[in-house]
Parts: C-alpha cells; structure tokens; sequence
C-alpha cells in the first residue's frame, strides 16, 4: 500500500482479539522504529515489549488502575510495549537547552510512529497511551527511577476494522505555501 492510504487506514485501536502477536511482526515494528531519524543520532529510546500473558495482566492492573483507569481497555492487548527515554547526545542536549527544545521527545516521537505504521502495515491495531501509572510501571518492569517512561502502546490484532474517514482539518486550513 501507498503511504498516504497507510496513513489513512491507520487509527487507534481500543478493542483487541485474543489472536497472539508474532515475534516476526513485533521485530519488523522495532526495527522501524530503530531506523527512526534522531538528533545527533541520539536514539534516545527503549522499547520494552511486555507479551508475556500474567506480566502483562500485571502491567496493565497497575499501569491502568484508579485515576488511569479510562485506559482499561488495553489490558485487551496482547502486547504492551513500554518507551522509555535514554540520553541524548551530549550535542541534542545542548541545543535542546539552547532552543528550549526537547529533541529527545521529538525523536521518540518518530521512532513511536514509525513503530505503529508498521504495525498497521502487519495488519495489528495499536494506540498510544500517554495517560498510565508511571510509578507502577517502573515498579513491575524494574526501570530505574531515575529513567522516564513517556508512552506506551498498546498492540495487537483488531477486534474489528473501522475504515472511515478520517476527521481532520482540511489541508488549506494548516499549511501556507510562501
């Protein structure tokens, strides 16, 4: 398929079957993510992907529980994928600073886009989920407190395949040609 009709298909998914994730596909959807631009090359990520039946029950019961229960339904996926952020080049930081920027998030960013359009392109459904127990998480997956977990992404197969229209600005409405 075309880029554009990737992107168009691509939505987020919040109703999962119980099909299980290949490893293949999980490794095609990192390595994506991997080839994803970064400043000075940084690739100031980690994926931690959680596929293991009761550590992901676990994960999701402590991730999703009390105040962060709105995002309940990704205890439906079969696979949770944990981003955490790492350093950055020690040049990214500086202009970071300098520009009031921070690269590392616009990396993560990319490299977190690049992850759930291959993941479309593998038939899966996925959403980002910026709304979790952070502490909870660290705890369960034994992260350093002192590393920050930004995203998570919820995977797997699609209960059902909604292809509408998007609902977006029109094209004229957000860009200028000068």
């Amino acid at each position: 398929m075309n880029f554009l009709d990737l992107a168009q298909k691509r939505r987020s998914c919040r109703s999962y079957s119980d099909r299980a994730v290949s490893r293949e596909s999980l490794e095609r959807c990192l390595q994506a993510a991997r080839l994803a631009p970064s400043a000075c090359n940084s690739q100031p990520w980690r994926f931690i992907v959680v596929a293991e039946e009761s550590l992901r029950q676990e994960l999701g019961r402590r991730a999703f529980g009390g105040l962060y229960q709105m995002n309940q339904f990704a205890l439906g996926a079969p696979v949770l994928i944990a981003v955490v952020r790492e350093a950055s080049a020690y040049a990214a930081m500086i202009g970071a600073v300098l520009r009031g920027t921070s690269y590392s998030l616009l990396d993560i960013g990319i490299a977190c886009e690049h992850l759930v359009l291959q993941a479309e392109e593998e038939g899966l459904g996925t959403c980002w989920i910026g709304w979790f127990n952070e502490r909870a998480v660290k705890k369960t997956l034994e992260i350093p407190f002192y590393k920050k977990v930004e995203v998570i992404i919820s995977l797997g197969y699609p209960s059902e395949r909604k292809d509408q229209k998007k609902n977006r600005k029109e094209l004229h409405e957000i860009s200028e040609f000068r």
